[in-house]
């Protein structure tokens, strides 16, 4: 079989020797791990190189924004939340890291960063906000977690290992258990997957920055405020929109009074900045137009979370009569229908998705998957071949188009793309499966 890729390399690019070392000089206490913290200038415990988070965040960035439904429809917004998120970064302590600041399509309540400086904000969290500082207040806190190394000193000390090792394809359950079996099942990634969880010491850390690089970029420290009310809030209403956020980023009553405090005190002088109210809400008008669809959807996938697929559905179909030409709106009803294995019909909204939003990858992965259910494997193949051009790294995509090809009757090419898979992946059902496939082919022996 040919093309196969090496069994020793890890997803993004470090041999599996080379990883296993670097761990074992971890758990040793080697002293060359020792790094000068960007920010505090003290001796930080660091294994990662600057060049690696960059690296790592090339590698998994893009499968997280998929997973959330690709960039903001919206390009206005989204150029706005960048610019916005650019000027920022210029007043940070690594003003020299490759920053990216986007909207996403997802409904849920968050923003994230990677190590490398790829960062995105949720429409979920963009509804919440009130005016541009809270927003600078948002892009600086997750700044603040690039800047201090948050995610590369977690993988230092062997947290984020597994993850690292394994890549994408184990990871297919998500953190917040959103519809987790169905995740699985359509061979995805779950919402927050690959997102680093801080703890509350890192929360502290990311919020006096965040406060810092915002007042030095021109807005009031009343955005950081703002911003910890709303949170402080969510965490007492508890909704399950909001449960990857406080999954992820931990909240307290602590945060919020600590706001408020060096609001008052340490940046006083910045009390009368602006907030840039009207500005805000001059560029999420539109987005604020579809405030009830987004509502719907959010209500459709806490329901999808308790299998609750006809009720889900209800709210998807109310959410797609207001917005019917939104990506994320019209694959999850894809999904919901899948659930309920009404094919045809799930099929249906994937296409409508690839049509309005046709440079993203995920709606490529549903189709693909609706069409494997009803046994049209040549053109389901077809699918996994547009997703995996668009988003290459995913190994489900390469077991799928195993899949595919089976069905077609190609032996050969089906099991060399199971033995691709099985390269990376040697747990779960899908593995057993291609392994199982592969012992009946003739390609591999049983295991003793």
């Amino acid at each position: 079989m040919r093309n196969q890729p090496t069994s020793n390399t890890t997803s993004y690019g470090m041999t599996r020797r080379e990883f296993l070392s670097i761990t074992s000089m971890a758990f040793a206490g080697v002293v060359v791990g020792c790094a000068t913290n960007p920010v505090t200038g003290k001796s930080q415990f660091m294994l990662v190189s600057e060049d690696s988070e960059i690296q790592i965040d090339k590698q998994y960035s893009p499968h997280q924004f998929s997973t959330d439904y690709g960039t903001l429809q919206d390009n206005a917004l989204n150029n706005y939340i960048d610019r916005t998120g650019k000027a920022i970064a210029l007043k940070t302590h690594r003003p020299n890291m490759p920053y990216s600041f986007r909207g996403v399509n997802a409904t849920y309540i968050n923003a994230y960063a990677f190590p490398g400086g790829s960062i995105a904000v949720t429409r979920g969290i963009l509804l919440k906000l009130e005016n541009e500082a809270e927003l600078a207040a948002l892009l600086g806190h997750e700044l603040g977690h690039v800047n201090m190394r948050h995610t590369a000193e977690q993988m230092s000390k062997g947290i984020l290992a597994q993850a690292v090792v394994v890549g994408l394809a184990v990871y297919v359950g998500t953190k917040d258990t959103r519809y987790s079996e169905l995740a699985a099942g359509l061979g995805m990634l779950g919402a927050g997957v690959l997102l680093a969880s801080y703890s509350r010491d890192n929360e502290r850390e990311a919020d006096a920055l965040g406060m810092a690089y915002s007042v030095k970029s021109g807005y009031s420290s009343k955005g950081m405020v703002g911003l910890t009310a709303m949170l402080k809030s969510l965490s007492k209403q508890k909704p399950s929109a909001a449960q990857l956020l406080f999954a992820t980023h931990p909240m307290s009553d602590e945060r919020y009074d600590t706001a408020v405090r060096l609001s008052k005190n340490k940046y006083a002088s910045s009390l009368d900045m602006p907030l840039h109210r009207d500005r805000y809400m001059d560029h999420t008008a539109a987005l604020r137009a579809m405030k009830s669809a987004i509502e719907e959807m959010q209500k459709g996938e806490a329901a999808m979370a308790k299998k609750k697929y006809t009720v889900a559905e209800t709210h998807f179909r109310t959410a797609l009569k207001q917005a019917p030409e939104d990506y994320a709106g019209l694959l999850l009803m894809s999904k919901c229908l899948l659930a309920q294995k009404r094919n045809a019909e799930a099929l249906r909204y994937s296409e409508m998705a690839k049509k309005v939003n046709p440079d993203e990858a995920q709606a490529h992965h549903i189709s693909g998957f609706a069409k494997i259910r009803k046994k049209d494997f040549d053109a389901a193949y077809q699918d996994f071949n547009s997703y995996e051009k668009v988003l290459p790294g995913n190994p489900n995509t390469l077991f799928f188009k195993g899949l595919s090809l089976e069905g077609m009757h190609q032996r050969d090419a089906a099991a060399n793309e199971y033995s691709r898979y099985l390269q990376g992946v040697q747990q779960g059902n899908m593995a057993k499966y291609a392994y199982r496939r592969l012992v009946e082919w003739g390609y591999a022996k049983p295991k003793k």
